[in-house]
């Protein structure tokens, strides 16, 4: 199927990114396995991602955020991505992640090609936006007590009121979350995937689970008329109907022994 694909759209979930070493925060014991000081507090990952903590205590907040920043920044995108990008070098190939990592980027993937549907750490906004606008984290970086998981030192401001700013994320029960950057991003893909209709879209999906199905479900759509869908998954590889293929293994794992199998360019 990837042999003779005419383009590639890629549906990348969090298991996209654990072989690099990230955390895919599943069920309480998998976020708290990553961060033992929220266990003693009782907070799970549904409530500290919620933009209510930027108000009621906005160092516990970036606490968290900014140590997720610094480990993004940090971590090395594992060989599967490199594997996608050679593939994206031959044929059209586009992403679409509910990942906020900015992995694909940091891999080498242009920023225009990546389809970011909650948005990313890697870009702020207003806690409660004056402005409409996202502004880049490039200069920000947040110091963190690790055995407390709080912010110390300066906050991130907002440049146009000087209020705190927030990670351009969707997160949980969020209504202050501005979705320009990401809302440009998903157009530029949908008109994408129109030019496509002529052709031989193939879906591969990556590590995407089923408690926010979301890519799923975009994976499903996109290769709804042709049934070419590649579902990379060691927990929940299954694909309904049968309309495609499945692969019960890790992303890094997978993509690597596939890339093996094409025929060289």
């Amino acid at each position: 199927m990837i042999a003779g694909a005419d383009a590639l759209l890629v549906c990348a979930g969090a298991g996209m990114g654990v072989d690099s070493g990230l955390p895919d925060f599943r069920g309480p014991e998998g976020f708290w396995r990553a961060y033992p000081p929220y266990r003693r507090l009782g907070l799970r990952f549904e409530k500290l991602a919620d933009p209510v903590h930027f108000d009621a205590d906005p160092r516990l907040a970036w606490g968290f955020y900014g140590h997720r920043l610094g480990l993004y920044r940090r971590t090395v995108p594992h060989t599967g991505y490199g594997v996608l990008l050679r593939w994206a070098s031959r044929v059209p190939t586009r992403v679409f992640t509910s990942n906020v990592d900015g992995q694909f980027q940091l891999a080498g993937f242009a920023c225009p090609d990546v389809a970011e549907v909650h948005g990313s750490i890697h870009h702020l906004q207003c806690v409660h936006p004056c402005r409409q606008d996202v502004w880049s984290a490039e200069r920000i970086a947040v110091q963190v007590d690790a055995a407390a998981m709080r912010a110390v030192g300066p906050l991130p401001s907002c440049p146009s009121c000087g209020g705190l700013a927030r990670p351009n994320i969707l997160m949980f029960d969020d209504p202050y979350w501005v979705p320009a950057r990401s809302q440009a991003t998903l157009d530029t893909l949908a008109v994408w995937r129109r030019a496509q209709r002529l052709g031989r879209l193939v879906v591969l999906e990556v590590g995407a689970g089923t408690a926010v199905p979301t890519v799923r479900r975009q994976a499903e759509l996109a290769s709804a008329a042709t049934g070419a869908l590649i579902r990379i998954n060691p927990r929940d590889p299954e694909v309904r109907h049968g309309r495609g293929i499945s692969v019960p293994l890790g992303a890094a794992e997978a993509l690597t022994a596939i890339d093996a199998l094409l025929p060289a360019p």
